[in-house]
């Protein structure tokens, strides 16, 4: 078995292949998620209330800009496709196409910043915490244009295998985020003690570094001359269809899928404001195991794109179940973690936390962490086919996958759950079915094999063929309209 994984490594499509470009991802995820788990550390310290309000209101901010989100980041396998073909001029252009995404956002931003009081009342939970929900979304959408704008850039970088910018960029807005925090919330360092507000500031500083960071490196001289990213700014109408058209599904996926878990929040917030407390922090918990692996799961999107770009789809798919290989150990180990020492993972939220509401939220928490153990394993899957498939271009059916499921397997039973008086483990349960399930979908229309001859970018010669087999594979798939 040693000599086997040996040899794997250092094969074209192994293991090293994998590592080197997902490594990077996988730390600049894993910052953010280090990023996401102190910061729920440091308001589960300063309040229950804080604690409970952070994550409905960070879920609907999430909400709101993940269809932008979702679309301009899929300039990544654009990236990654015209790089395997050897079209570098068309490599700038296409990331500009995911940068004008962002003056959309300005405007559904605006939008919802306007509407947040009369949201959240409508959400209707306690009063005290639906004051710092609306506080702390009104802060979160300040900062939604440049998220859009660190996504599209970062998949130039990521396009290109250059997996080390994107790390450094985000870990420099993690650190400013979590600096900040430490002073804006608890009044540290002579600065007022600005709890609910100073979080949201300090997040939104948070990721307008990284996209400062990625506009003034792009603009280099050296990648103008190879990939025109000055020369490429203008909307160019028949790119930025192609992007719409790839990468919507992705953008719709994100939004209607956050959407199912963020109404999943809220209703397990009508069961209890402990029980709401205690989903977060196993939410935030799990967040450790979920993010950095989504890091691979971009890399695995990057390796697909490029191997197809080359038309060698064989390596593209040893790859993929190299990455899987990687993924569920990684997953596997943690999962274990979880079941067996679910106090050490509690213990970073105790240090500071009241010990007469935070002793009933811990008990809940524990047997929540059973649930993370069991669908972590199949989040493996879910993680690593779908970005095998994205980076071929097969959106529309990741998207009609994971929102039917997650509409039909975990948000409408949570809503009789909620009605009918059960208690949070019944919609834990949901959770668990929700990721099993989709983890099988996805499994077996990768097997299906009809990815491996699709293509997002424009082809020539004899590459056109794919492209068409690409488009007719897709237009085949019912209901793959943007309205639905």
């Amino acid at each position: 078995m040693i000599e086997q994984i040996k040899a794997r490594w250092s094969a074209e499509g192994g293991y090293g292949e994998v590592w080197k470009i997902a490594l990077p991802l996988i730390l600049s995820t894993g910052s953010l998620s280090l990023q996401f788990f102190i910061d729920r550390v440091f308001l589960t310290w300063y309040s229950p209330e804080a604690i409970a309000a952070s994550m409905p209101a960070g879920m609907l901010n999430w909400t709101v800009m993940c269809l932008f989100v979702g679309t301009a980041a899929y300039t990544a396998t654009f990236v990654a496709q015209y790089f395997g073909a050897k079209q570098p001029e068309n490599i700038g252009p296409a990331v500009w196409q995911g940068i004008h995404i962002a003056w959309i956002t300005i405007l559904v931003s605006l939008a919802f910043y306007l509407s947040s009081d009369a949201l959240f009342a409508f959400i209707d939970h306690s009063p005290e915490v639906q004051a710092l929900e609306t506080l702390y979304f009104k802060i979160l959408l300040v900062g939604a244009p440049f998220v859009v704008v660190a996504n599209a850039i970062s998949g130039f970088f990521s396009g290109l295998g250059k997996t080390w910018t994107v790390m450094w960029c985000n870990i420099a807005g993690t650190v400013v985020n979590l600096i900040l925090d430490y002073a804006w919330i608890f009044g540290n360092w002579g600065f007022p003690e600005w709890g609910m507000t100073g979080a949201g500031w300090a997040t939104v500083l948070g990721v307008i570094t990284p996209s400062v960071l990625f506009i003034g490196i792009m603009l280099r001289d050296k990648y103008d001359e190879e990939y025109h990213t000055r020369r490429g700014w203008r909307i160019n109408r028949e790119l930025f269809g192609r992007l719409i058209k790839y990468g919507l599904p992705t953008g719709l996926q994100y939004m209607l899928e956050v959407c199912a878990f963020t109404l999943f929040i809220f209703m397990i917030g009508k069961v209890g404001i402990l029980d709401l407390a205690a989903s977060n922090i196993a939410i935030n918990i799990n967040s450790l195991a979920f993010m950095p692996m989504f890091g691979l799961s971009v890399a695995v999107s990057v390796l697909v794109g490029q191997h197809l770009g080359e038309n060698k789809p064989a390596l593209a798919e040893k790859a993929t179940w190299s990455a899987y290989h990687m993924a569920f150990t990684f997953f596997g180990v943690l999962g274990v973690g979880y079941y067996a020492f679910p106090e050490l993972f509690l213990w970073p939220f105790e240090l500071q936390a009241a010990d007469e509401d935070f002793s009933q939220i811990s008990a809940i928490v524990i047997i929540l962490l059973k649930f993370v153990a069991l669908y972590s394993l199949f989040d493996a899957g879910v993680m690593i086919f779908s970005g095998a498939l994205k980076g071929a271009g097969d959106t529309r059916f990741v998207a009609i996958a994971s929102v039917g499921i997650s509409w039909g397997g975990m948000l409408v039973p949570s809503i009789y759950f909620l009605y009918a008086g059960y208690n949070v483990y019944w919609f834990w349960a949901a959770l668990t079915f929700y990721v099993c399930a989709l983890c099988v979908v996805f499994y077996f229309r990768f097997r299906q094999g009809k990815w491996q001859s699709m293509r997002v970018i424009d082809t020539t010669s004899t590459e056109g063929a794919d492209t068409l087999e690409a488009e007719e594979a897709n237009s085949a798939i019912p209901n793959a309209e943007p309205a639905s």
